[in-house]
């Protein structure tokens, strides 16, 4: 992984991915045994937010490669979990068949796991960009 944090405290992408495979995880098994059910209205609100946190990200891109702060380097972490999080939610909007399959539950996992992806990343950015000399 790459350091991400200020003075090499903590690595805060490897803290992300590591929380978001365990929230996929829970997710998952959560969705396979009915205790959450996922919506279509959800799966489009989400699919808006990672819109949304695309278009932010890649407005403010630019100040995030340049030269002065260069601790900033998770930039690419959140990206993926931005495409991550808008291509599940297609998938879960366009199969029919995934509210009660085995299948249906892996990728409300994924889509979970990218979606915490994106915010943890985000918080991540906003840290080290704010708290870097």
């Amino acid at each position: 992984m790459i350091n991400t944090n200020c003075y090499c405290k903590i690595n805060c992408t490897s803290i992300a991915v590591i929380a978001s495979i365990v929230i996929g995880i829970l997710a998952a098994i959560f969705r396979f045994t009915a205790i959450v059910t996922i919506t279509s209205a959800f799966l489009w609100v989400l699919f808006g937010i990672a819109i949304g946190f695309l278009g932010i990200t890649l407005l403010t891109s630019a100040a995030f490669s340049s030269g002065e702060n260069s601790c900033c380097t998770n930039l690419c972490t959140c990206l993926a979990g931005i495409l991550g999080t808008i291509l599940t939610s297609v998938i879960l909007l366009g199969i029919t068949f995934a509210e009660a399959s085995v299948l249906g539950a892996i990728i409300t996992g994924f889509l979970l796991f990218f979606f915490s992806l994106v915010i943890i990343s985000s918080i991540c950015l906003i840290r080290c960009r704010y708290s870097c000399n």
